[in-house]
């Protein structure tokens, strides 16, 4: 193997431009698992620097005749960085112990937000005394909404002025008065609304609370940023599926244009896609809470 003057410059020319494309490729694969693991930037820099080397060197390895900048090369190299990535980010997401869940109590001081949003109850309309199925709507409305953004947490039980009013008049309207049967019936509504795949992405807690002296519960639903879309099938008779989503302190529903271009934004085909895919299923499959 030979260097001459065209390898020299060659070499100096392709560091900083691969270092660069490391380190963003990195940041991509921080901003991808926000939320589900902690990756520094300098630990994804690094492994993004061996994936680029990596691929380099095997397709050097494949064609002797290759550059830096061949396509060959280029795709080896994000290939091979996807790879360290996902392995990293599973290994990471088993070593680090998962983040305590925030006290219902400061979600509530807080007040809502683009990702924080109460809601009375999820079943009894506080006004006809009554349950009411347009209630129910409104919650899988919310969680569509949360799961086709950044994610975010729904308040059952707290009402817009951040009052606690508890879930005592849902439990009225379940099979049996307790926390375990209201998250079944919750987790089936969520499935037949929005579809099991999307149901099985949200987290359900309980939090204890004192109302006018009874004790009742508020209901924590934490809702991640979904993989794929997540369409709302709001009642039978073959409605036409809905795309939710939040903007701002609001859930609001697209319309079909505007679906189709958010749905290509969010979602892209191509090697984003792949690489965003490979990286939140690592992230799932080594049980991090989302």
């Amino acid at each position: 193997m030979e260097f001459g003057q065209d390898s020299v410059i060659a070499i100096a020319v392709a560091l900083p431009v691969w270092l660069l494309v490391a380190y963003l490729i990195g940041q991509l694969a921080r901003w991808l698992l926000r939320g589900r693991v902690s990756l520094s930037t300098s630990s994804t820099t690094v492994i993004a620097v061996l994936g680029v080397s990596g691929g380099m060197l095997i397709g050097g390895l494949i064609d002797s005749a290759s550059n830096p900048w061949s396509l060959r090369v280029v795709l080896l190299a994000v290939l091979v960085t996807t790879a360290l990535l996902a392995m990293f980010a599973a290994v990471a997401a088993r070593l680090q112990p998962p983040r305590p869940a925030e006290p219902v109590q400061e979600l509530i001081r807080r007040g809502e937000s683009d990702r924080l949003e109460f809601k009375s109850s999820a079943r009894w309309n506080l006004h006809t005394k009554a349950r009411d199925e347009r209630i129910e709507l409104v919650i899988a409305k919310a969680v569509s909404g949360f799961l086709n953004s950044d994610g975010g947490t729904l308040l059952i039980g707290v009402n817009d002025a951040g009052d606690v009013i508890g879930l005592a008049n849902d439990f009225t309207v379940v099979k049996s008065p307790d926390a375990d049967r209201f998250e079944l019936w919750l987790r089936d509504y969520l499935a037949t609304a929005l579809g099991q795949t999307a149901a099985g992405q949200v987290v359900i807690d309980f939090t204890p609370v004192t109302v006018d002296g009874a004790d009742t519960y508020v209901c924590r639903v934490t809702c991640p940023a979904s993989p794929r879309p997540v369409f709302l099938r709001p009642g039978k008779g073959g409605a036409v599926s809905e795309l939710w989503v939040r903007i701002g302190n609001s859930t609001r529903q697209l319309k079909v244009d505007e679906a189709v271009d958010y749905v290509m934004h969010r979602w892209p085909l191509g090697v984003g896609r792949t690489l965003s895919a490979q990286l939140r299923a690592a992230a799932r499959g080594s049980g991090t809470a989302a």
